[in-house]
Formats: C-alpha cells, structure tokens, sequence
C-alpha cells in the first residue's frame, strides 16, 4: 500500500491529537525592543505604502477586467505572477492581528474585494495572475492570455500533462501560486474577520477539486513533478474551517511519491533536490497530522525536520546551495554566493514550530533560535528594509537586498511575513498549566487560559541576563525555561532573590512548579562563549560562535549584490581553535566585537555578529592550519586561489542549468528535454530531435569564449552542435572525455557575433539521429589579452 493509500486508510481509525504545546496568539506577545522591534516597524511601513490594485493588476487581467493600476516588477511580471498577493495579505493579516492597526484590515479588504470581482466575472471560481513568459506552442504571444490559460488548465483535467522539469504545460509553478493565495485568504478570514476571504477560497478550492477530479494516480504523480508549495496545508486548513470532506481528501492528493515514500521509510533522499520545493509538502503533512492523527505524517516530518537540521543546515540555520540540497553532512564545498535561500529558513521555521508542538524538545528550539537570529534577523536590511534571497557564506560575500517594486520574488514575499510576526514562537504553553520560555526577547506576554501577564526584560545575546516579571494575576503552573545547547555550563535561576535550581544540562528545559502571584520575579544568566563549530565533513574548516551569535570577519565595504569580482587573498586561520579566547579578544568599548591577535594569514580581522554586516564584505567560515602546514600548504592554496580568482574575474555570466530559477532568469526553452540529477546535481540532456536555448551576457566587446559544464554521460556518446544567435560555433562530441565526473570545455565565440550587443541567444542541438549531452552549466568568459 502506498503511502497516500495508507494515510487514506489510517484516516478511518484515527483521531486529531491533542497538541502537547501550542503558540500564542499573535495578539498575546507584544516586542517590546531591540532590533526585532525594528524589523518590524520597517516591514509595517513598507506594506502600508504597497498599492493592493498593483498586486491585483494580473488576477484582474486574467479575469477579462480591465487592470487598475501596473504590475509590481520582479516575478509578477515574470511567469510567477500573483504569489505576492498571498504573502501580502498574510502580512497585513498577522500585523493587523498583531497590532490592531486598521489600516492593515484595509488592505486585506481592498484586495479580498478585488478577489471577489475577479471571481464572480469568471464565474468558475478560478482566480489566477499566471502570465505567460514564454511564447506559446502555437505562437501566442507571452503576457496575460486568459484564453490560453484556460486551454491549458482543460488539457491538465484532460490529463494531457508535459512539464521541461519545472513548469506545467508551460505555466511555471501554478499550484505553487494558488498555495500563496489560498494561504493568504485563510489568513485574511482567520485574523481579520473576513468572512468574504473564506467564501473566496471555498470556490477556488472548488474549482481546483473539479480540475483535477479525473485524473489518475499516475496522473496526479506527473503533474506533482512541478512545485506545489504547501497547498496540501491550505487545503487541510480549508477542511478545518469547513468540516468538508472533499478538501482534506484533495489535501490527500498532493502526495509526491517520489520525494515523500523514501522519506516516510526514513530514507534521506534529497541530495540534488531543490529544498524549497520540499519543506512546504512536510508542513502540509504536519498539518494534516494535527487534523487526523495519522501517525505516518507525523514520524515523515519529524524525520525530514531531523535530517535538514543536522545533516544539511550551515552554520546559520540555512541551507541549500543555489537552492539545491546535497549529500547529508557533505557542506565544506558547498560554499558560494548562492547559499541559504531565505524561504528556506521561513519554512524550517514554520515545520518547527509544528515538530515542537508535538513533542516539546529544546533542540527543537535551539535550531529555531539559531536560524532566527543569523539568517532571519540578517535577512533585512536596517535602514531600508528590504530583503535577501540568498544568504551568501562564500569567502569575501556581501548580502544583495531586494527592491521595493522591482524585485518581487519568493523570498521577497516570505520576507514581507517574517518580520510580522516576531515573538510567535517566544511562548508556548500547555493550556493553562505549562509555560514554555522558549527564546529570550524582550516581550510582554498575555497568558488570557492562565489569567497572567508575564514581561520578559533582556538585552540578549549582547548580555546573558533575562529577567521575567509577573506583572498580573496567580497561578499554580510550571515554568520550563530553555536552557540552550550552546550555554555549556551551569545556569542558576533565581526566583525573588534566591536561587531556586542550577541546571547543568544544556539542550533542556529548567523546570519551576509553584504557584505564580504578581510581583514575583525570575532571574538568570546564560554563559555567552567563544566557540567553534565545524563543518562535518572538513574538520578543519570552521565557523566562529559567540553563544548562538554566528561571527564574521569584516572585510571592508562592499558594493552590489555579489563579491564575486573582488580581488583578495584569501584568509585562513593558523591558530588552535580549542585556545580561541587566546587569540580573539574583545574590543574594549565595542559590544559583540571582537579582534584576532596573531592568529591569521595573511592578515587579522575584526568579528562581529553576521546578521549585524549589511553592505560589508565578509568571511563565516575559515580554513585551519597549523603554522608548520600553512609554511607548505601557502602556495599550492594560492595558486588554486588565483585560478579560481582568474575565471571570475573573466566571468561576464555563468548559469546553472537543471535548476529552476537560473533557467527562467536565461529564458531557457527546450524541445525533448530529459531533466534529472547526476552526482546530486541538476542536468539537462536534449534527445534526438530535441534541442535547448537559453540567453547569456556576452561582452560587447573584445573576444569572449563559452565554457560549457558537462556530465561525462556513460550510457549515450552524444554528438551536437553549439550555436550563439543562430550561428554554429562548435560541433562536439566529446570523445575521449572522462565518465561520470563533471566537466568543462571552453569554445570560442567569433568576435562579430557579439561586437556591440549585451546579451546572446545559445542553443545546443544534436545532430540528425543523435542526442544531446548531459548539460550542467554555462559561462561566458572574457579571453585573456595575449
């Protein structure tokens, strides 16, 4: 029995668990300071000043009606148009929850209206802001096309399915997007009092069971080869809402075998898969748990939540390397300007909150403390407000931010909900009995089940002291206070002045059971140290640690959204990192800052927390040597620095293909295309009769070379040709190359093709009978002055 047909099954005998530990209302958990505080009024700004119509704009145009205002840039006028709609009506619902403010309900009113004209001018229940970047098989034309989504959408209930790998019958994603907005609707029903949002997304969920009720278990296993995001979440919450049966068996139906069969036996299977499109499905099964109580979808997130964390998570809580995860415990070369992609850590953050709930751990809330305050609270830019994609932990990165109406991406949107809703997981409590004390923030707390009100007063992590207050009402129930995986030592916690318990056990909770009156006081300190951690394959490539804080080397301003020209040498460490508080001393007068003291090569750095670095370039993780090593070790490190640092700075672009963003961004299109993993890495391979195109920078001027990235292909011997803007530059057929490994070729690109242009069309094609080869990358080079 599959796992799908077992859930169904189990549903029958089951029964919605009762949850250990819930959270607090968004309501309940005031912040009252620090850069958290900030975060969120800098996000708040920035959605009252967001047009509702703007985001509209395509959700209208696909209706028939006539667009209000322009489209936001970025993916609304790419092929993903509309998901930001969802994550704007989730934030402006959590902070008109959080705060009260109307202002917020006024723009979830505005767009559930809009909705609402949408929906009834079509009349289906269909609301959707897809537009088509690509031209269509007959030669539509790319832009809004209501008709042709349409005919699309009756070949996709007619079973007639075709995907390049990462779209549905040329649309990129939709059920991803019908997520966000389905999402969004709850919460606009949910936080704001809706009632229309509620109706709003019965009749598109309506209109989704009708779309797909014909299809067959094979069917529904290829069209969910395409992201679906967590729309298995929003159906299972739409069933909550309703008690319908037909939403929570659709919710059913989005059960990617291929990913979630492996996993359900406890198999880690996600080397070489993209980690975004996979965290949304494990939420969507933890919700699923707390409705029926299967116990397979609880024990398939609980394990996909353990191996992220401990086998695929960097220093910072992040993961994944231009989005893509690799083998379990192999990160050490998996360092580039692409790591971390922030919706990432949203969504770990989101299933771990659900795996806490269940079965309360301290490790559960030491990963979330991490990831919160090195890769969320980095995320944002101080003064701007904007927001990362990637988190980049290269040597020598600097943090790209995005733009307030032209960068509209994933992350973008997950960044509008991240920051509205800080202190959701700094509580969690047991009806009124059990009060968890998970992360140390200053917050006031309205415990209404318990009758209390509790006040949390640090200036943690600059200092280990915390202090709780209860400012009103009694009871008698128990504190449990985190005591963190990093806090080695004791923590001594005193209540009104005496010293009530010493716990040594870090990665625990310190529990205290009394009766609780106002007045009463709770003290303590976390020992804050300097540590190491290092990675699990390389030994002796480390970060550097301050308590939970992960630190950077400064080094210096930066400019633009990547490093990746930058011309440096390369730092290392040449000291004992178990005698680390020898060599990095704190600078007198400057909190969080610390200095090294003979202890690098080629020179020492000021550190300081990573999420405080927003327009510097830095350093997270540094390669040891002893002194001996490094005196026989500096010149082969050198000079393979210095190659790498010759092909970057020769760079004018290079793509990544077998992944789904760097192949939108080229316009990649193809033809007869097998997409799959070698080696844990995406790779493309055109068939007989087949053929693959995609943009790339070419320099304007000067000569330029294409170096292609290949699979040595052990079952086929490709022979092909390279064209660049309809002209053959190469013919190929790599004989004599290596099996099994990766690797590249450069050919050169004749001068009178790209004299005086930006930007060149590649297209790989095989020969008559022949196929294409395994593709994995693409990069234009400038060629080196003889």
């Amino acid at each position: 029995m599959t796992p799908a047909l077992l859930s169904l099954s189990l549903m029958i005998t089951t029964a919605p668990p009762t949850l250990v530990a819930s959270p607090f209302s968004l309501a309940d958990v005031k912040v009252t300071g620090g850069s958290f505080a900030h975060a969120t009024e800098l996000t708040a700004n920035y959605l009252l000043d967001l047009d509702p119509e703007r985001l509209l704009a395509g959700f209208r145009a696909n209706a028939g009606l006539t667009p209000k205002a322009e489209i936001y840039g970025g993916w609304e006028t790419g092929g993903l148009s509309g998901h930001s709609l969802g994550h704007y009506l989730t934030a402006c619902a959590q902070e008109y929850a959080r705060t009260g403010d109307k202002r917020f309900k006024d723009k979830v009113d505005a767009i559930v209206k809009g909705l609402a004209e949408c929906q009834a001018a079509r009349r289906d229940g269909f609301i959707c802001a897809l537009r088509f970047d690509q031209p269509g098989l007959n030669g539509e034309p790319a832009g809004f096309d209501p008709k042709r989504l349409d005919a699309i959408w009756a070949d996709v209930a007619a079973g007639k399915l075709r995907s390049g790998g990462f779209d549905l019958n040329g649309m990129w994603a939709p059920w991803y997007v019908h997520h966000k907005v389905l999402a969004g609707l709850l919460d606009a029903d949910a936080l704001c009092d809706n009632p229309e949002a509620l109706k709003i997304a019965i009749k598109f969920a309506d209109w989704a069971d009708t779309i797909t009720k014909d299809l067959t278990p094979e069917q529904w296993q290829t069209m969910l080869g395409t992201e679906y995001g967590g729309i298995n979440e929003s159906l299972a919450d739409l069933y909550a809402r309703t008690q319908n049966r037909k939403y929570l068996d659709l919710a059913r139906k989005f059960y990617d075998n291929r990913v979630l069969e492996p996993l359900s036996r406890g198999e880690d299977n996600l080397a070489g898969k993209h980690s975004n499109t996979q965290i949304p499905k494990l939420v969507g099964l933890g919700r699923l748990y707390d409705l029926t109580g299967d116990p397979q979808d609880r024990s398939t997130a609980e394990f996909f939540w353990q191996r992220v964390v401990n086998h695929h998570s960097y220093a910072i809580g992040g993961n994944s390397n231009g989005e893509y995860l690799g083998l379990p415990d192999q990160l050490s070369e998996r360092l580039s300007f692409n790591t971390a992609e922030t919706c990432n850590t949203y969504n770990m953050l989101r299933l771990t909150r659900q795996v806490f709930s269940w079965n309360p751990q301290a490790a559960q809330m030491d990963f979330y403390e991490r990831a919160y305050l090195n890769h969320i609270l980095a995320s944002q830019h101080p003064e701007t407000g904007m927001v990362t994609y990637f988190m980049p932990l290269a040597m020598n990165s600097v943090r790209g931010f995005s733009d307030p109406e032209h960068n509209f991406t994933c992350c973008h949107g997950t960044g509008m909900e991240n920051h509205t809703k800080h202190g959701d997981s700094t509580y969690f409590h047991q009806g009124a009995s059990r009060l968890w004390v998970n992360l140390f923030l200053p917050t006031e707390l309205n415990w209404r089940e318990a009758g209390i009100r509790l006040v949390q007063e640090t200036e943690f992590p600059a200092s280990g002291r915390v202090t709780l207050r209860v400012t009103e009402g009694e009871r008698d129930f128990e504190l449990l206070i985190r005591h963190p995986g990093w806090a080695k030592g004791e923590v001594s916690v005193r209540v009104n002045g005496e010293v009530a318990t010493v716990s040594r056990a870090s990665s625990s909770y310190i529990s205290l059971q009394r009766t609780w009156r106002k007045g009463d006081r709770v003290e303590f300190e976390l020992p804050l140290r300097l540590s190491t951690e290092a990675m699990p394959d390389n030994p002796k490539r480390i970060a550097i640690k301050y308590g939970p804080l992960v630190l950077a080397a400064d080094m210096g301003p930066g400019s633009g959204a990547t490093a990746e020209g930058a011309v440096f040498r390369t730092p290392v460490i040449t000291s004992d990192p178990a005698r680390i508080t020898e060599w990095l001393k704190p600078v007198p007068g400057q909190p969080l800052t610390f200095r090294s003291e003979r202890a690098m090569q080629p020179q020492e750095f000021t550190f300081v927390p990573f999420h405080s670095l927003f327009e510097s370039r830095y350093g997270v993780y540094f390669d040891l040597f002893t002194p001996a090593e490094w005196a026989a070790k500096e010149a082969e490190y050198r000079a393979e620095e210095a190659r790498l640092q010759d092909i970057m700075q020769r760079t004018v672009e290079a793509m990544n293909i077998g992944e789904m963003q760097p192949e939108r961004d080229h316009n990649l299109t193809q033809e007869r295309n097998d997409v799959r993993e070698q080696n844990n890495r995406g790779t493309r391979q055109p068939m007989a009769g087949g053929w693959v195109e995609f943009d790339m920078a070419v320099p304007s001027a000067g000569a330029s070379e294409l170096m292609m990235t290949y699979w040595g292909n052990d079952r086929i011997r490709p022979e092909f040709v390279i064209l660049v803007d309809g002209q053959q530059i190469a013919r190929e057929a790599l004989e004599g190359r290596p099996m099994n490994v990766f690797f590249d070729i450069a050919y050169a690109i004749p001068v009178e093709l790209t004299r005086g242009k930006t930007k060149g069309r590649v297209r790989i094609e095989p020969v008559a009978g022949k196929t294409g080869p395994s593709l994995a990358g693409a990069r234009v080079l400038r060629v080196k002055a003889s």
